[in-house]
């Protein structure tokens, strides 16, 4: 079968369902194609898979059929056949108990249909907050050419002269209502104009920190992670992409290759310089670990020292995505941070980092991004703290924090779990005064709940309307990118596991030093050990035993133990 001859190893030709006999399952897979309407010419083309991961459970994925349709463009161009398939999509605020739960799942499915499927290469479109994670795990793993593709941000609306931008805004006048400034008809105004396009969060939240993140690990094209999702520039990414994919497949250009200790370095020190995402530290262990990459919080800190924060976003600044979009992109953040960064690392357009950048030095409006040599902070925006209360570690965001807070001895008004929190912190009778740390524990990544954004713990509605804004918070869980406060997050080991958390009890005593890098619970080790656990469950079936199965902990990014790769496997 001469004809078939020609295909083998590409497109349609690879990777052919088992029958025994190679002939007659080409001869099978050609003649199921051509009912979809391809002509020979078509079929004899390299594949590009193209993930669609739009939903009605989506809203920043709404337009991602016009966005597939420009990357169809581009393969087309290109001389490929763009194949569209879906995969299982994140919708934020649509899932329960949270988004984290189902990211390992997404990214296994990606990842093997990816492996499964014929095509020479792939472009990953996504964008909402555990979407773009769970891809690039994926991509890390399957070993296949690829482009990440970003949904981009939703443009701002405003409320009464004020700006709004989904979800710090919404945050903010959640706050304002709890402690009685605006009534229940202001706060449904303010909640119809907080999104009102399609596209992420339009702040510097998790979406748009992995977004960044993407490009600089050179997995996205050059100036595409802050496009808004609506303009046509993002439609021009789209197809550019396709083309980028299929070229990336000729040189042989996977994601493995340019996720190297020094591009997740380069990732965490742009991190660290866009006051982005606590959660992004948590994303980047697991891409990074599918590579057998460790990422090394105290490195972190040294990066952390070293790098200021030189963009004004919100939530830690006045600007939002559009602004920086339309100031530079992460283009002009990378150039600015070039003495900070390794500039030979490779990118999926075949150049290093450092010619990608030299290609084009741009206009830079200052107001958003800052020289080097005058930043907005003189240090990053993330810390991990270590001590007695997370001997593995936690995460603190103190670009978004109060820093008279920073140095602080305090008593634990704690909470055990979601439900415990909801029922008593708008108690009259809570014992809390304004010094005291507010605790939660039992919500990290080996809970029922695990690991939600509910680190951000809301101020007790006594405290709020006699004026308080900001309390010391900690928990095992997370925080949205979008928030804001002095909040200890992503305690190690969590207390579903044993660690020190489980055993605090309200009257604690606990310290904060952010400048000693340390967390502690000032209470004696015998008298801890006398202190009961936690009660281990153990679910009954299904993902959920999976799930609690193979969980790692924060500082291994909350993947699952058995997709990390390592040395003996």
């Amino acid at each position: 079968m001469n004809d078939t001859d020609d295909m083998a190893g590409q497109g349609f030709a690879r990777g052919l369902t088992n029958y025994g006999d190679r002939d007659f399952a080409l001869y099978l897979r050609r003649s199921f194609a051509r009912s979809m309407g391809y002509s020979e010419a078509m079929l004899a083309r390299p594949v590009v898979g193209i993930i669609d991961t739009s939903s009605g459970f989506n809203n920043c994925h709404r337009h991602l059929p016009e966005l597939i349709e420009a990357v169809k463009r581009g393969v087309l161009t290109a001389g490929g056949l763009p194949v569209v398939f879906p995969t299982i999509s994140l919708g934020e605020v649509f899932l329960t108990p949270t988004s984290l739960k189902y990211r390992n799942l997404m990214a296994l499915d990606t990842e093997e249909m990816i492996r499964a499927q014929p095509m020479d290469a792939v472009v990953a479109v996504g964008g909402c907050d555990k979407t773009v994670p769970a891809q690039l795990m994926a991509l890390a793993s399957a070993g296949k050419p690829a482009v990440q593709l970003l949904a981009g941000p939703m443009l701002t609306s405003g409320y009464r002269g004020e700006r709004l931008g989904a979800c710090t805004d919404c945050r903010r006048f959640w706050g304002r209502y709890r402690a009685g400034e605006i009534d229940a008809r202001e706060i449904r105004q303010v909640e119809s104009q907080l999104a009102t396009t399609a596209g992420t969060c339009a702040v510097m939240g998790t979406a748009s920190t992995m977004a960044a993140i993407a490009e600089t690990l050179g997995l996205a094209l050059p100036g595409t992670a802050a496009i808004p999702a609506v303009h046509a520039d993002r439609l021009r990414a789209g197809e550019a992409s396709g083309v980028a994919a299929l070229e990336a497949a000729r040189r042989g250009i996977t994601p493995d290759k340019l996720i190297t200790p020094r591009s997740v370095e380069n990732a965490l020190t742009v991190l660290l310089a866009v006051g982005g995402s606590t959660n992004a530290v948590l994303h980047l262990a697991a891409i990074a670990g599918r590579v057998g990459i460790d990422l090394d919080l105290k490195r972190l800190n040294e990066l952390s020292d070293r790098t200021p924060v030189i963009v004004d976003l919100t939530p830690t600044g006045q600007h939002y995505m559009e602004d920086l979009f339309a100031a530079g992109g992460v283009g002009a953040v990378l150039r600015e941070l070039k003495p900070l960064l390794h500039l030979d690392c490779p990118t999926v357009t075949g150049e290093t980092l450092g010619q990608r950048l030299d290609a084009d030095e741009g206009w830079v409006d200052r107001k958003v991004v800052r020289p080097l040599s005058d930043p907005y902070l003189p240090y990053g925006g993330l810390v991990a703290l270590f001590g007695s209360l997370a001997p593995g570690g936690a995460i603190f965001k103190r670009s978004a924090a109060d820093v008279r807070l920073f140095e602080r001895e305090g008593r634990a008004v704690v909470f055990d779990g979601l439900e415990d929190l909801a029922r008593r912190i708008d108690d009259p009778a809570l014992d809390v005064m304004p010094d005291d740390f507010l605790v939660m524990k039992g919500v990290g990544p080996t809970s029922a709940s695990c690991m939600p954004e509910a680190g951000y713990l809301p101020i007790p509605s006594k405290l709020a309307k006699a004026g308080v804004k900001d309390m010391v918070r900690i928990s095992d869980a997370r925080m949205s990118g979008t928030a804001f406060g002095t909040v200890v997050l992503h305690v190690t080991p969590d207390a579903g596991s044993g660690g020190p958390l489980a055993r605090v009890m309200s009257g604690d005593r606990l310290r904060l030093s952010v400048k000693d890098r340390r967390i502690d619970l000032l209470v004696a080790e015998d008298e801890l050990a006398r202190r009961p656990g936690p009660v281990a469950t153990r679910p009954l079936r299904g993902y959920d035993r999976l799930y609690a199965r193979e969980i790692t902990q924060a500082d291994k990014g909350c993947d699952f133990d058995f997709l990390r790769a390592r040395p003996d496997r």
